[in-house]
């Protein structure tokens, strides 16, 4: 089966996600980040931040909901039984808090084909209420016997 290359460069549309301050807590919870900087309004603010900040994997929280409509396109043509994660990298720039409406945009960077599988790369740039840039992400999926 050949990839269809026609994909890359294409961007979809924005998404957002409003932050919440008991989902950041959750998250902290779950990854034993254990600052009360994740918890605590009162602490975060001294330690220099607007609310509860976010650990900062938590991108993949608020990337996903743009992630997923490129990762589903038919025009990507990826084969999701045949995906494995191949790797992620983020940049990470303004911190993310509670409060924060934070807006990502992806677009697909690159399509290939090495020993038989598809290398498909994603680059996702989220920027918050002030159009700071939050985090970038390139996301590599990997899907076998292309």
């Amino acid at each position: 089966m050949a990839l269809n290359t026609e994909a890359e460069g294409k961007s979809w549309e924005p998404a957002s996600f409003e932050v919440e301050a008991e989902r950041v807590s959750k998250y902290a919870a779950a990854i034993g980040a254990d600052s009360p900087v994740h918890r605590d309004p009162e602490a975060a603010r001294a330690a220099g931040y607007r609310d509860v900040v976010a650990p900062p994997m938590f991108c993949v929280v608020y990337s996903s909901v743009a992630m997923g409509p490129a990762i589903l396109d038919p025009e990507v043509g990826m084969n999701l039984a045949a995906m494995v994660h191949g790797g992620q990298e983020f940049e990470w720039s303004e911190p993310v808090c509670a409060g924060d409406t934070i807006t990502t945009a992806v677009r697909c960077r690159e399509i290939s084909e090495r020993d038989g599988k598809g290398f498909y790369v994603f680059e996702s740039v989220s920027t918050n209420q002030d159009g700071e840039q939050t985090v970038k992400g390139t996301w590599t999926n990997i899907v076998r016997g292309v």
